[in-house]
């Protein structure tokens, strides 16, 4: 056999209808989709040793903790709570966090009255609502003001101006301190003046709380899997080039000579060529060719890409040619923040029975108007910690955001645990609280094929930036079916940032492959479904 005939059987070997780029829940829905469909002739690339993407459990003892994804965020129109229910993972009556009791605790250990807390709560929801109203109404927000975090802060400060007492208003102010903390960790970002005012709303809360699945969240992987066809999962196969376009070949001329045929324009459409106008003589290939890590390479007819968005951002080499300039304007414009955990396993237990959470309300950290250095972030990066919960009776768990959180990453577990440990002793005001045995801290930020944690829409970003970042590419103005398309938390622009926004975008790339039909603009429709499709299987009698 020559070297030509060995290469076209190297590509045989290699070509597939699709190629999916990560088994985390937007490649493997994609791929389980593909299969009922009648598609089988796929292969998912993924870079980890593992599938599951930002979903990853582990057991510390008896208890099973989330590293990644923790909850299903609502149970109406929610897939993955359906998919989670067709797949006896989850039992409804237990699913649902029990009852809380939360304090809230300043340095000298003083408890904050019950009532305080949940006055500022409460205030502090209504002040986000009107940030959220923004998005749905016509109202025209204050001068100066484009950020949800400085939106808040002028809220706080019209708040706090009714109370006279100065040591009160100083509690106060401490507590609304504490919840804007809390929302970067629910938001994905470093500070909540990061976020778009305007944009807020354009996230989807689905109604029925979070829910948690029994045996851990990565028990949806198992189903999502069992259809696949053998081998279709490669492993440790991380992704260096997706070549999507073939270039040109000259023209040649009336005369003999060859010409080049005029550049094409950022879309990967003909600038000043209509299609119809397209000499014969340029031909296409509209194969996709992958080059692995690894030196393999791999064709296919049509590429689901679910990279993160922070690997997209990261890895500007990823596309040759490179991605249209909308696109990659997006992609810049997007946030893509870092959410961390810090596990603390400890002997015995050492908090009150009924106490669930804590949280740490600091003395000299009041709503700072100015950007920490980065000195003052390694000096004081435990402070961003805005609580510490109980997971059972000795596990908690310590939630950390933003440039704190990367910095978090880079420091050893024992200074980490140590930190911890003066916290709750400054906190509960205890100086007999014992060292954890264990201490487990997540890294996303430093993930090489993550880079963080989910999507936010920043100052300046819009909806619009993910509908550019979902639109599908063609390698040449005669394809019915495009040749990349991309899903994953990023590509669903109300259900950014959630499992069941991956679940979405992956079941739709899936569609447009396997429907007769493909449409040039992609919208990713939203599951408008309900509980009825279980509740009939239900037995009244």
């Amino acid at each position: 056999m020559n070297a030509k005939d060995e290469a076209t059987t190297a590509n045989t070997q290699n070509h597939y209808k699709v190629i999916i780029i990560g088994a985390g829940v937007a490649g493997l829905t994609a791929a389980n989709h593909l299969c009922s469909n009648g598609i089988k002739n796929f292969k998912i690339l993924e870079a980890r040793n593992r599938c599951g993407g930002r979903i990853v459990c582990i057991d510390i003892g008896n208890q099973k903790i989330e590293l990644g994804a923790t909850w299903v965020h609502g149970i109406l129109g929610n897939p993955i709570f359906e998919f989670a229910m067709q797949h006896n993972l989850l039992d409804v009556l237990h699913a649902t966090p029990q009852n809380r009791k939360v304090i809230a605790l300043a340095e000298n250990g003083s408890t904050v009255p019950f009532e305080m807390l949940q006055e500022i709560y409460e205030a502090y929801l209504i002040f986000l609502r009107r940030c959220e109203e923004y998005f749905l109404c016509t109202y025209v927000p204050p001068d100066d003001c484009f950020s949800v975090g400085a939106h808040i802060k002028l809220e706080i400060d019209l708040y706090l101006k009714s109370i006279e007492n100065t040591e009160e208003k100083r509690l106060r102010e401490m507590i609304f301190n504490c919840l804007l903390k809390r929302e970067t960790c629910i938001t994905g970002c470093h500070s909540m003046d990061e976020i778009d005012l305007l944009e807020l709303g354009s996230y989807t809360e689905l109604q029925g709380g979070n829910i948690i699945l029994e045996n851990g969240y990565s028990s949806i992987l198992g189903p999502l899997k069992s259809g696949l066809p053998p081998d279709s999962i490669l492993l440790n196969c991380p992704v260096k080039t997706i070549k999507w376009k073939r270039k040109k070949a000259p023209v040649t001329s009336p005369g003999g000579l060859n010409e080049i045929p005029e550049e094409e324009d950022e879309d990967g459409n003909d600038s000043d060529r209509t299609i119809t106008d397209e000499p014969k003589s340029i031909t296409y290939d509209g194969r996709v060719q992958i080059i692995c890590n690894t030196n393999e390479i791999f064709y296919a007819d049509h590429v689901i890409c679910t990279v993160p968005l922070g690997v997209l951002k990261t890895n500007i080499n990823l596309f040759d040619p490179p991605l249209p300039e909308y696109k990659k304007e997006s992609i810049d414009r997007l946030l893509f923040g870092t959410v961390n955990k810090i596990f603390l396993e400890y002997e015995r237990p050492f908090l009150s029975q009924d106490i669930s959470e804590i949280m740490l309300l600091w003395e000299d950290d009041l709503l700072p108007n100015q950007e920490p250095t980065e000195e003052q972030i390694k000096e004081f990066w435990y402070k961003k910690i805005y609580s510490f919960s109980k997971i059972n009776d000795t596990l908690i768990l310590g939630w950390i955001s933003g440039k704190e959180a990367e910095y978090m990453e880079t420091l050893d577990s024992d200074i980490v645990a140590k930190k911890c440990t003066e916290l709750l002793k400054k906190f509960l005001n205890d100086p007999y609280i014992p060292n954890p045995k264990r201490c487990v801290k997540t890294s996303w930020h430093g993930q090489p094929y993550s880079k963080g944690s989910y999507t936010s829409i920043a100052v300046g970003a819009s909806q619009e930036d993910i509908e550019n970042i979902v639109q599908p590419l063609y390698s040449n103005p005669h394809q019915s079916k495009p040749s990349i398309l991309f899903a994953g938390e990023h590509c669903h622009s109300n259900f950014y940032s959630t499992v069941h926004g991956a679940f979405l975008t992956g079941r739709n790339a899936a569609q447009i492959i396997y429907r007769p039909d493909s449409p040039q603009e992609i919208v990713i429709e939203n599951d408008t479904s309900d509980l009825s499709s279980w509740i009939q299987g239900i037995s009244l009698e």
